[in-house]
């Protein structure tokens, strides 16, 4: 059987980065030099690959939504000459980016895994060799046709991915959907929880940025917070609110919230906990908001509803449209 073919792009991020006097931070030409010269990637198993580093390395933290629309450009561009791609990504916005690029490529017909690590690929404990391994391994054997993120053995919906530890080597978690893969002794696929593949030619979205509110409610918040956001040039505010999306009945709060819905402002109901899902019928509270023109964000990561609402108003879309999409599970983001 023919060898499959991997585009790696190396956007910047830990997985690549040397010390310095400073901390880690990116070294130019160091990332291609080291994997062509590892003797674990040269094995049978192992697909053929080419790795292009961008001209700019970029720290994840520094990412912004014109990055991501450089990656996604970039796999436009190579979509028809390799089987899959591996995008190498710093750890902190690494659930942001993959969630994006979930959106942005519509009618994957092939892997897009996104991955890096906690340790630099160069040190001693690093988990980067590991998680790249495991992703060239997962592409080149495995029907998966979506955008995934890998670490730690474990292969996750990207859109469904969040860090859940800082400084731990099982860094993601996807807490409302089950991992896809888990990478043991023996590689376990969840053949039902795969995307079941494209239902029509393959097709880049753009995102252009959006301004964006994330408001987390708490214990006596007072409605200025929500009132100065509002204020603000924002097409769309998220609400962290407690529990299975419930805040406080407020008046004036939700007087607020109505007068954003009147001008058009989009504002997205998130639970602040870790797991579960948003229902504003079942307490009062949740149900008022639901009154004013808050739409459920159902069981999305804080990630995810931000990439959908930078993809969703960055179309031709009305508002009532973005609404609409929103309550819609597009790419596997929510569970209605």
């Amino acid at each position: 059987m023919q060898k499959k073919s991997v585009y790696i792009a190396y956007t910047g991020g830990t997985i690549g980065m040397k010390p310095s006097k400073y901390g880690y931070v990116p070294q130019p030409g160091f990332m291609s030099s080291y994997l062509n010269g590892l003797p674990e990637l040269q094995r049978a198993e192992i697909p053929h690959f080419i790795v292009h580093e961008y001209d700019q390395l970029m720290d994840s933290a520094n990412m912004t939504p014109q990055h991501w629309q450089q990656i996604a450009d970039d796999i436009k561009k190579h979509y028809h000459d390799y089987d899959a791609f591996i995008i190498l990504h710093g750890t902190d916005t690494m659930a942001y980016t993959a969630s994006a690029l979930s959106f942005m490529l519509e009618n994957l017909t092939k892997p897009v895994i996104v991955t890096g690590s906690q340790i630099p690929i160069s040190g001693l404990r690093s988990d980067g060799l590991t998680n790249l391994l495991n992703a060239l391994y997962l592409v080149a054997h495995y029907p998966i046709r979506e955008v995934c993120l890998f670490f730690n053995n474990k292969l996750f919906r990207g859109n469904r991915s969040t860090k859940s530890h800082a400084d731990g080597f099982d860094a993601f978690s996807s807490p409302n959907y089950p991992a896809l893969v888990e990478a043991g002794i023996n590689i376990a696929i969840n053949y039902a929880a795969l995307n079941v593949g494209a239902r029509g030619e393959f097709k880049l979205h753009n995102i252009t940025p959006q301004p964006i509110g994330i408001v987390m409610l708490y214990p006596g918040i007072s409605p200025d917070v929500i009132r100065n956001i509002l204020q603000q040039p924002v097409n769309a505010l998220i609400l962290l609110t407690f529990g299975i999306g419930n805040a406080p009945d407020n008046p004036e709060i939700l007087d607020l919230l109505y007068s954003a819905y009147q001008k058009g402002i989009i504002v997205l109901n998130l639970t602040q906990c870790f797991a579960g899902k948003v229902n504003m019928e079942s307490y009062a509270t949740g149900n008022a908001l639901e009154k004013v023109g808050v739409i459920s964000g159902h069981d999305m990561t804080v990630e995810a509803a931000l990439a959908k609402l930078h993809f969703l108003l960055s179309q031709d879309f009305s508002v009532d449209e973005v609404r609409a999409h929103l309550r819609q599970n597009l790419r596997g983001e929510l569970t209605l």
